[in-house]
């Protein structure tokens, strides 16, 4: 496999053993067997039609909701956000943003604008792409609530425009078809509802107070349950400041965990798995995390 990949013929970047540290918020996890960023659409499209059905495929946004194991990643991994930083507005209530657009960008630009809802987006770590993967959402607003439309290309390289009636959307969860990866979404605002600068200022300024944004993290690690906080279940189970290796529980915001001393991929799995147990036996809430864990755990 690793010999029909170096002999495609693409424009863009096509790296061997790259190691996912560089490329996760958390920077950790081992290498992805082959690591390749496409530098245009056509070119993407050109890979992904000449690329074996059977190999692996995985589509890399920021990392910013991404735990890769320390054995890495076998296949293909393609990092498609540096071509797709494209936001423009379409009419008098549409937005056109590319999946690797910082939700924090879209917002601003929104408010720019003056189209709202919008200002939630500022509140949303990582790209527009992990956005519509995941329904994020942040201050009671959610990415979904205001998809009009959306790009997709699937691992044919064939490029599709989309509904949301093509997607089943819920809290922190978005299924559609099967092997196709978001290239851009149509967002809908509504103009008689003015955002507020000074409301999207005090959302990155309560960022700011409330969370170890400094520290290598991968934001909120788990979903919140109904009715409640997973912070608050985890900080009263007396976790705050608990460490595994060099992963440890934010003292800051406790659905954080942090890379504080040079972590593995497995010192913070192992601390999510304790977090999860040790809120079951203390509330009876069993938590689902948000970020996705992928790759091979070492053998």
């Amino acid at each position: 496999m690793m010999t029909v990949a170096k002999d495609l013929k693409v424009q863009g970047d096509i790296r061997f053993n790259e190691p996912m540290s560089r490329h996760t918020s958390w920077r950790v996890g081992g290498p992805a067997e082959i690591f390749f960023v496409p530098s245009s659409i056509d070119d993407l499209a050109s890979f992904l039609a000449e690329l074996d059905a059977d190999t692996p495929l995985f589509w890399h946004g920021v990392g910013s909701n991404l735990l890769v194991r320390d054995a890495g990643l076998p296949g293909v991994v393609i990092s498609a956000s540096k071509m797709l930083k494209h936001i423009e507005r379409v009419g008098d209530r549409q937005v056109r943003a590319g999946a690797g657009v910082p939700c924090t960008s879209l917002a601003r630009q929104c408010v720019r604008w003056q189209l709202g809802p919008s200002e939630f987006f500022a509140g949303i770590p990582g790209t527009v792409g992990g956005a519509l993967a995941m329904n994020a959402g942040a201050h009671g607003g959610e990415t979904w609530e205001r998809v009009a439309s959306v790009q997709t290309i699937d691992r044919s390289g064939v490029v599709r425009q989309r509904g949301p009636d093509d997607y089943t959307v819920g809290y922190r969860s978005v299924v559609g078809p099967a092997n196709e990866w978001f290239l851009e979404a149509v967002f809908e605002f509504d103009p008689a509802i003015k955002p507020s600068v000074q409301t999207m200022k005090s959302m990155l300024d309560r960022r700011k107070e409330t969370q170890p944004l400094g520290l290598p993290s991968c934001g909120s690690v788990f979903r919140n349950p109904p009715g409640d906080y997973s912070a608050r279940l985890i900080e009263t189970a007396g976790l705050k400041g608990y460490r595994i290796g060099g992963a440890e529980v934010s003292t800051k915001h406790a659905n954080f965990i942090i890379n504080r001393d040079d972590a593995t991929a497995s010192d913070i799995e192992e601390l999510i798995e304790h977090v999860r147990k040790a809120v079951l036996e203390a509330h009876g809430v069993d938590l689902k995390h948000e970020v996705r864990i992928v790759g091979e755990a070492p053998s």
